[in-house]
This record gives structure tokens, sequence and C-alpha cells, in this order.
């Protein structure tokens, strides 16, 4: 059976997850800022372009209100990343599609952040990620536990 870590230890693991959460927040708000978008403007935009996109399920999916996601449907609308349209199949629906702006928007970002992963994480140790990953999995798996317990 391995040794238990010293609790110092373990704050100190802690207190490193919790600044790799916040720098990865972080880089995301720049990602985000540098493309002329807010973080939540950038998530309805990936989502517009990856599936059928719903503002009320989306909304409930973020635990967010409708009224906010209509907000931010109506600023990508106003940046031009976005147009909308009726349905053909059901007229009380609307199609959201990202416009030509919003694709070349989406794929910079898409760039920017490639380009940070080559740079940071594709020069780690190949061990050293293996264990990073199967430790990670196992944290989530034990908090996920955990909290289901609680």
């Amino acid at each position: 059976m391995p040794a238990t870590p010293p609790i110092t230890d373990v704050h100190d693991a802690i207190a490193r997850l919790q600044r790799l959460t916040d720098l990865f927040g972080e880089r995301r708000a720049q990602l985000a800022e540098d493309a002329g978008l807010t973080e939540q403007q950038w998530e309805v935009l990936e989502r517009i372009a990856t599936e059928h996109f719903m503002p009320s399920l989306f909304a409930r999916h973020r635990d967010s209100s409708a009224a906010a996601v209509s907000r931010l449907i109506r600023q990508l609308i106003e940046k031009k990343l976005v147009s909308v349209s009726v349905s053909p199949n059901d007229g009380r629906q609307r199609q959201y599609v990202l416009t030509a702006k919003g694709r070349r928007t989406l794929s910079a970002l898409g760039a920017s952040r490639a380009a940070a992963i080559e740079a940071i994480w594709t020069t780690l140790d190949r061990d050293a990620l293996a264990t990073f990953t199967r430790v990670s999995d196992e944290l989530i798996r034990r908090i996920e536990t955990y909290a289901a317990r609680t």
C-alpha cells in the first residue's frame, strides 16, 4: 500500500491545481478578448458551429436565463458573426448559423489555441504527461464519487 502523503503536500498539490485552473481560465479569456469576444460569446459561437443550437437548451445546460443567452446571441449578430433565420420546417423555431466572419473568427481562435497547445503541452516529457493524465483521471473519479455522496 502506498504511503499516505503529508497533509502539507496535499495542500500544495491542491494549490497548484487551483493555480492551473485559474491560468486556464485567464488564458481562455485572453484568447476570447484577442478575437474581440467574451468567453460566453465564444462558447455560444462554438455551440452554434457544432450542433443544432437551441437557446433555451443552452441556457438550461449552463444554468443561465433565456434572456442572458438571447443577449449573447444579439451581440454575436451585431458583430456579424452569426445570422438567424426562421426554420423552414417549423416557423416557431429559429436557425442560427455562423457567418463567414464567424467561421473565420472561430478558426482563428482554434489556431491560437492549437499554437498554445503546441508550445506548452507537446514539449512535455511523454511519461510525465501520461502520469499527469492518470492522476487527473483518478482525481476526477474521486471528486465525482465524493460529490455524489454528499
